[in-house]
């Protein structure tokens, strides 16, 4: 199934900490209203979720049975990406 367009992929897979983090704040800074992050790791990023509250972020994060995990970036507030 093809990406949505508004969202962004950050696949963090083969990346060391803490350049998936530093891509996903550089990703947000650059980011369009309506845009989402859709960011693919082999753990789960807690030292990035108190960073995405602070800039008026929100999360998902949903484990896979395979071990890895697929967090949803999506602005706080109103006229957040649904």
């Amino acid at each position: 199934m093809p990406k949505p367009i508004n969202e962004i992929l950050i696949d963090g897979h083969g990346l060391e900490p803490p350049e998936p983090m530093l891509r996903v704040l550089a990703a947000l800074d650059a980011a369009r209203p309506g845009q989402t992050l859709r960011l693919l790791l082999p753990r789960e990023p807690f030292p990035l979720y108190p960073l995405l509250a602070q800039r008026g972020w929100r999360h998902e994060t949903v484990a896979q049975a395979d071990g890895n995990y697929v967090i949803r970036i999506y602005r706080a507030g109103p006229g957040a990406a649904s």
